[in-house]
Protein backbone atom coordinates (compact mmCIF):
# COMPACT_ATOMS: atom_id res chain seq x y z
CA UNK A 1 0.00 0.00 0.00
CA UNK A 2 1.86 3.21 -1.01
CA UNK A 3 1.26 6.65 0.98
CA UNK A 4 -1.53 8.42 0.03
CA UNK A 5 -4.08 5.58 -0.06
CA UNK A 6 -5.63 4.99 3.55
CA UNK A 7 -4.60 2.04 5.62
CA UNK A 8 -7.17 2.58 8.04
CA UNK A 9 -10.78 4.34 6.88
CA UNK A 10 -13.75 5.51 9.24
CA UNK A 11 -16.20 6.48 7.47
CA UNK A 12 -19.54 8.03 9.61
CA UNK A 13 -18.86 5.83 12.32
CA UNK A 14 -21.83 5.96 15.55
CA UNK A 15 -21.37 4.18 18.49
CA UNK A 16 -23.71 4.12 21.12
CA UNK A 17 -23.08 3.08 24.50
CA UNK A 18 -25.78 1.87 27.70
CA UNK A 19 -29.53 1.39 27.24
CA UNK A 20 -32.46 3.55 27.80
CA UNK A 21 -32.27 7.13 29.36
CA UNK A 22 -28.36 6.25 30.45
CA UNK A 23 -27.48 5.70 26.46
CA UNK A 24 -24.48 7.84 24.96
CA UNK A 25 -23.50 8.55 22.09
CA UNK A 26 -19.46 8.07 22.26
CA UNK A 27 -18.66 8.47 18.64
CA UNK A 28 -20.87 10.65 16.41
CA UNK A 29 -20.63 10.29 12.43
CA UNK A 30 -17.30 9.95 12.97
CA UNK A 31 -14.88 10.31 9.51
CA UNK A 32 -11.35 9.33 9.17
CA UNK A 33 -8.81 8.25 7.04
CA UNK A 34 -5.02 7.70 7.81
CA UNK A 35 -2.56 6.98 5.68
CA UNK A 36 1.08 4.82 5.47
CA UNK A 37 3.63 6.51 7.57
CA UNK A 38 1.14 9.33 9.19
CA UNK A 39 0.78 9.96 12.85
CA UNK A 40 -2.38 11.67 13.51
CA UNK A 41 -3.29 12.88 17.44
CA UNK A 42 -6.73 12.93 18.58
CA UNK A 43 -6.88 15.73 21.20
CA UNK A 44 -9.85 16.09 23.84
CA UNK A 45 -11.17 15.57 27.79
CA UNK A 46 -11.64 11.92 29.48
CA UNK A 47 -14.92 10.93 28.62
CA UNK A 48 -14.89 12.77 24.93
CA UNK A 49 -15.21 9.37 23.19
CA UNK A 50 -10.95 8.96 22.73
CA UNK A 51 -10.55 5.78 23.69
CA UNK A 52 -14.25 4.36 21.88
CA UNK A 53 -12.11 5.86 18.96
CA UNK A 54 -8.90 3.24 19.37
CA UNK A 55 -11.44 0.49 20.38
CA UNK A 56 -13.59 0.46 17.49
CA UNK A 57 -10.00 0.86 15.18
CA UNK A 58 -8.85 -2.06 17.13
CA UNK A 59 -11.76 -4.35 16.36
CA UNK A 60 -12.31 -4.58 19.56
CA UNK A 61 -16.06 -3.27 19.13
CA UNK A 62 -18.37 -3.10 16.70
CA UNK A 63 -19.99 0.35 16.05
CA UNK A 64 -23.58 0.73 15.48
CA UNK A 65 -23.31 2.90 12.35
CA UNK A 66 -20.86 2.95 9.47
CA UNK A 67 -17.74 1.31 8.32
CA UNK A 68 -14.51 0.07 9.51
CA UNK A 69 -11.95 -0.97 6.61
CA UNK A 70 -8.54 -1.95 7.02
CA UNK A 71 -6.85 -3.54 3.90
CA UNK A 72 -10.07 -4.17 1.92
CA UNK A 73 -11.50 -5.73 5.16
CA UNK A 74 -14.72 -4.04 6.98
CA UNK A 75 -14.54 -4.32 10.77
CA UNK A 76 -17.85 -3.27 11.33
CA UNK A 77 -19.42 -6.55 9.16
CA UNK A 78 -16.47 -9.27 9.87
CA UNK A 79 -16.61 -12.32 11.52
CA UNK A 80 -15.26 -12.90 14.57
CA UNK A 81 -12.29 -15.03 12.84
CA UNK A 82 -11.36 -11.84 10.76
CA UNK A 83 -11.74 -9.67 13.98
CA UNK A 84 -9.33 -12.10 15.56
CA UNK A 85 -6.81 -12.08 12.40
CA UNK A 86 -6.75 -8.51 12.05
CA UNK A 87 -6.09 -7.81 15.50
CA UNK A 88 -3.41 -10.56 15.88
CA UNK A 89 -1.90 -9.69 12.18
CA UNK A 90 -3.06 -5.91 11.31
CA UNK A 91 -2.81 -3.99 14.73
CA UNK A 92 -0.45 -2.94 17.21
CA UNK A 93 -1.49 -1.61 20.35
CA UNK A 94 0.84 0.40 22.73
CA UNK A 95 -1.23 1.32 26.17
CA UNK A 96 -0.92 3.62 28.89
CA UNK A 97 1.60 1.48 31.24
CA UNK A 98 2.92 -0.55 28.60
CA UNK A 99 0.90 -2.70 30.19
CA UNK A 100 3.95 -5.21 29.64
CA UNK A 101 3.67 -9.60 31.10
CA UNK A 102 5.36 -9.04 34.37
CA UNK A 103 7.16 -12.24 34.12
CA UNK A 104 8.53 -11.76 30.93
CA UNK A 105 12.16 -9.71 30.39
CA UNK A 106 11.84 -6.86 27.59
CA UNK A 107 13.51 -8.98 25.18
CA UNK A 108 10.73 -11.85 25.60
CA UNK A 109 8.23 -9.18 25.59
CA UNK A 110 8.33 -9.45 21.62
CA UNK A 111 9.64 -12.66 21.10
CA UNK A 112 5.71 -13.24 22.50
CA UNK A 113 4.46 -10.53 21.01
CA UNK A 114 5.64 -12.75 17.33
CA UNK A 115 4.91 -16.00 18.70
CA UNK A 116 1.03 -15.14 20.05
CA UNK A 117 0.68 -13.40 15.89
CA UNK A 118 1.92 -16.42 14.44
CA UNK A 119 4.95 -14.38 12.67
CA UNK A 120 8.70 -15.04 12.56
CA UNK A 121 11.20 -11.78 12.33
CA UNK A 122 12.86 -11.14 9.85
CA UNK A 123 16.02 -10.35 9.75
CA UNK A 124 15.69 -6.66 9.83
CA UNK A 125 13.13 -6.53 12.20
CA UNK A 126 14.25 -8.60 15.45
CA UNK A 127 13.50 -7.92 18.86
CA UNK A 128 16.93 -7.37 19.13
CA UNK A 129 17.35 -4.77 16.69
CA UNK A 130 13.85 -2.84 17.98
CA UNK A 131 14.78 -2.72 21.39
CA UNK A 132 17.98 -1.24 19.98
CA UNK A 133 15.88 0.84 18.23
CA UNK A 134 14.25 2.23 21.01
CA UNK A 135 17.63 2.54 23.17
CA UNK A 136 16.29 -0.49 25.04
CA UNK A 137 19.21 -2.83 24.43
CA UNK A 138 20.77 -2.61 27.74
CA UNK A 139 17.80 -3.40 29.27
CA UNK A 140 16.82 -6.35 27.31
CA UNK A 141 17.10 -8.66 29.92
CA UNK A 142 15.06 -6.84 32.73
CA UNK A 143 11.55 -7.28 33.70
CA UNK A 144 8.74 -4.38 34.27
CA UNK A 145 9.15 -4.27 37.93
CA UNK A 146 12.63 -3.11 36.64
CA UNK A 147 12.10 -0.58 34.48
CA UNK A 148 10.73 3.07 34.87
CA UNK A 149 8.04 4.12 32.96
CA UNK A 150 9.36 5.95 30.28
CA UNK A 151 11.48 2.62 29.93
CA UNK A 152 8.48 0.62 29.70
CA UNK A 153 6.83 2.64 27.42
CA UNK A 154 9.67 2.16 25.21
CA UNK A 155 9.62 -1.94 25.52
CA UNK A 156 5.17 -1.20 25.00
CA UNK A 157 6.41 0.20 21.35
CA UNK A 158 8.72 -2.05 20.39
CA UNK A 159 6.92 -5.06 21.01
CA UNK A 160 3.67 -3.23 19.61
CA UNK A 161 5.99 -3.19 15.95
CA UNK A 162 7.71 -6.14 15.75
CA UNK A 163 5.12 -8.33 14.22
CA UNK A 164 5.01 -5.20 11.43
CA UNK A 165 1.34 -3.98 11.95
CA UNK A 166 -0.11 -1.62 9.37
CA UNK A 167 -1.88 0.18 11.95
CA UNK A 168 -0.92 1.37 15.53
CA UNK A 169 -3.25 2.37 18.17
CA UNK A 170 -2.01 4.39 20.80
CA UNK A 171 -3.99 4.97 24.06
CA UNK A 172 -2.10 8.14 26.14
CA UNK A 173 1.39 6.69 26.39
CA UNK A 174 2.37 10.31 28.40
CA UNK A 175 0.25 10.14 30.71
CA UNK A 176 2.87 8.63 33.88
CA UNK A 177 5.78 10.62 32.20
CA UNK A 178 7.10 13.75 32.90
CA UNK A 179 7.41 16.87 30.22
CA UNK A 180 10.79 15.60 28.46
CA UNK A 181 10.25 12.11 28.40
CA UNK A 182 7.02 12.48 27.08
CA UNK A 183 8.33 14.32 24.00
CA UNK A 184 10.66 11.95 23.45
CA UNK A 185 8.28 8.77 23.05
CA UNK A 186 6.34 10.57 20.90
CA UNK A 187 9.61 12.03 18.68
CA UNK A 188 9.87 7.73 18.63
CA UNK A 189 7.10 7.14 17.98
CA UNK A 190 6.81 9.24 14.96
CA UNK A 191 9.83 8.40 13.64
CA UNK A 192 8.92 4.25 13.86
CA UNK A 193 5.54 5.65 11.94
CA UNK A 194 7.79 7.18 9.06
CA UNK A 195 10.47 4.73 8.89
CA UNK A 196 7.97 1.75 9.04
CA UNK A 197 5.34 3.11 7.07
CA UNK A 198 2.46 2.79 9.96
CA UNK A 199 -1.09 4.07 10.24
CA UNK A 200 -0.64 5.77 13.54
CA UNK A 201 -3.22 7.05 15.83
CA UNK A 202 -2.70 8.59 18.80
CA UNK A 203 -4.94 9.51 21.75
CA UNK A 204 -4.04 12.20 24.45
CA UNK A 205 -4.84 14.88 26.02
CA UNK A 206 -1.34 16.66 26.10
CA UNK A 207 -0.84 19.35 24.28
CA UNK A 208 3.14 19.80 24.67
CA UNK A 209 3.44 16.70 22.38
CA UNK A 210 1.56 17.71 19.28
CA UNK A 211 4.44 19.29 17.75
CA UNK A 212 5.70 15.75 16.29
CA UNK A 213 2.67 14.32 14.54
CA UNK A 214 1.66 15.10 11.15
CA UNK A 215 -2.41 15.96 11.74
CA UNK A 216 -4.08 16.78 15.22
CA UNK A 217 -7.89 15.94 15.51
CA UNK A 218 -10.13 16.86 18.28
CA UNK A 219 -12.64 14.84 20.03
CA UNK A 220 -15.80 16.73 21.51
CA UNK A 221 -18.91 14.78 22.89
CA UNK A 222 -18.34 11.66 20.12
CA UNK A 223 -17.59 14.29 16.74
CA UNK A 224 -14.02 14.82 15.35
CA UNK A 225 -12.87 17.89 13.83
CA UNK A 226 -9.82 18.96 12.97
CA UNK A 227 -7.18 21.25 15.21
CA UNK A 228 -4.35 22.46 12.47
CA UNK A 229 -2.04 19.89 10.27
CA UNK A 230 2.35 20.63 10.00
CA UNK A 231 3.53 19.99 6.49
Amino acid sequence: MTRGSAALELAHVTLRLGDGDAQVTALDDVTLDVTPGELVAVLGPSGSGKSSLLAVAGGLTRPDEGSVRVGGVDLATASRRELARYRREQVGFVFQSGNLIPALTAVDQLRFALRIAGRRADAAHTPELLLERVGMSARAGHRPHQLSGGERQRVGIARALVTRPSVLLVDEPTAALDRARSREIVALLAQETHEFGVATVMVTHDHDVIGACDRVLEMVDGKLGQVHAHS
